[in-house]
């Protein structure tokens, strides 16, 4: 009779501890979505990617960049639904921004606009390591949303320094001194590679 009891009393104990274990984990998943949503709230709010308008120059030779065109269209569609869907975003971003490098336009394939390119890589690498995070630091994401607007605009403002120096006429006699620099380039690169006679003489087989 007593095991009886025992067995009873036993059972009753585990149905209650997993009943609170129940209660617990609704209590603790109620919260986190509370959290999800507040994070989402934020987050929301602050996202905002500008981009500035080029000089026709400028964008003329830009326009045949696939990479870029796509970045930017992917920087400016601004995700709505939920936080998942700005991890989504982020990640795509991440993975655009890491095809800047390819076909860059000839004009443009110089080491500062590389740089940028780096530089704003960086940035948007680590906004998608950040908001995939399990607790996600909302003001570190946050943080780095002007970050990157800095970069773009930056990366752009390259461009149309590039271009605006393409487009400085030559002085007088300029253009002549740039031949002849070029013209001694090839001299002294000729003299190098060229292969002295005493030296041919002393190669050859007897």
């Amino acid at each position: 009779m007593r095991i009886s009891i025992y067995s009873i009393l036993l059972l009753a104990f585990l149905s209650f501890s997993c009943k609170d274990d129940k209660q617990d984990r609704e209590i603790e998943k109620e919260k986190n979505l509370e959290k999800r949503e507040l994070i989402f709230q934020e987050i929301n709010k602050a996202w905002h990617f500008n981009t500035m308008p080029l000089s026709p120059n400028a964008q003329a030779t830009v326009s045949r960049w696939e990479q870029w065109r796509i970045f930017l269209t992917e920087l400016k569609q601004k995700p709505k639904s939920s936080i998942g869907a700005f991890q989504q975003k982020s990640r795509t971003l991440a993975q655009k921004v890491l095809q800047l490098n390819n076909n860059i336009p000839p004009k443009l394939n110089k080491p500062s606009v590389k740089s940028r390119i780096a530089v704003l890589t960086t940035q948007i690498r680590s906004l998608d390591l950040y908001i995939h995070l399990s607790n996600i630091p909302e003001k570190k994401v946050i943080s780095l949303i002007p970050e990157i607007n800095g970069g773009v605009a930056s990366l752009q403002s390259e461009f149309e320094e590039i271009i605006r120096k393409e487009q400085i006429p030559l002085e007088q006699g300029e253009s002549d001194i740039i031949k002849m620099r070029d013209t001694a380039r090839a001299i002294r690169s000729e003299r190098k590679i060229k292969i002295s006679p005493r030296f041919e003489q002393s190669g050859t087989i007897q």
